[in-house]
């Protein structure tokens, strides 16, 4: 007894979901060194290998390495 598949649709009342798929949109990835994470100064998702531990607000915070500008122009070429 399979249930069928309804699509995310947005109830006319609000902002509420009837359905949403289950899963992640990032890619799972068995190996630590290839799985994302967020920079804490632009949100954005980021390789871990493209982030850099430094202690923001008195916390070890993954932040762009070098700097978030920096990886978006190296992004865009």
């Amino acid at each position: 007894m399979a249930k069928a598949d309804t699509k995310t649709a947005v109830v006319e009342g609000g902002l509420r979901y009837k359905s949403k798929p289950s899963g992640s949109p990032y890619a799972e990835v068995s190996s630590f060194g290839g799985s994302t994470m967020s920079c804490y100064m632009c949100g954005k998702h980021r390789a871990r290998a493209s982030l850099q531990m430094k202690r923001l607000l008195g916390k070890s915070q993954a932040v762009c390495s070098p700097s978030c500008k920096a990886l978006d122009e190296a992004n865009k070429a």
